[in-house]
């Protein structure tokens, strides 16, 4: 992080002398990156790929409680050019059993949209720390049953708790450990 911070540096001094221009989602990313560092849950992790890259990292949640206990779920986030503009692009890596997250790792959650019926999609003023906070919540309490991305996973569930958690024990079990 410190490379990029002084390439920023370098950067800045030569577009103040005319030469080239810092891109917003540059600086927003030094920013946020080292915020998101002090105010990560405790049962979650940042990796990045490459320390002079913050615009592409992995998040690893590792849930506490719940159905998802004991296992370790990762996630791909990008920033794009965009960026804050538009919503980092998010993708689940591991395969899971999750009425919100498919079995491809498309992800439902109203923040990671441009657009959202519900008024709590993406805006300026989001942050990174935002998307994990609601990453991590997806295995804690913004489970939405009613509005699934998985509908198998959502139906077992109201039909059978007991069978919903026997499945997601199984998916921990054979895709969501070291």
């Amino acid at each position: 992080m410190i490379t990029l911070a002084q390439r920023l540096k370098k950067q800045q001094e030569e577009s103040s002398n005319g030469h080239n221009r810092i891109s917003i989602r540059d600086r927003l990313l030094v920013k946020e990156s080292q915020e998101l560092a002090q105010l990560l849950p405790p049962n979650c992790t940042v990796e990045y790929e490459n320390e002079n890259d913050l615009s592409n990292f992995t998040l690893i949640i590792k849930p506490t409680e719940g159905y998802w206990e004991n296992g370790i779920f990762k996630f791909s986030i990008y920033v794009t050019d965009e960026y804050n503009m538009v919503p980092p692009k998010v993708k689940c890596l591991t395969k899971l059993w999750h009425p919100n997250i498919s079995e491809t790792g498309e992800i439902c959650l109203s923040l990671l949209r441009q657009h959202s019926m519900d008024g709590l999609g993406w805006s300026p003023t989001r942050r990174l720390k935002d998307v994990v906070w609601g990453l991590h919540a997806l295995f804690t309490d913004l489970l939405n049953f009613e509005d699934p991305l998985n509908i198998e996973a959502a139906d077992m569930y109201k039909h059978s708790k007991l069978e919903f958690q026997i499945k997601v024990e199984e998916y921990v079990k054979l895709f969501a450990k070291n």
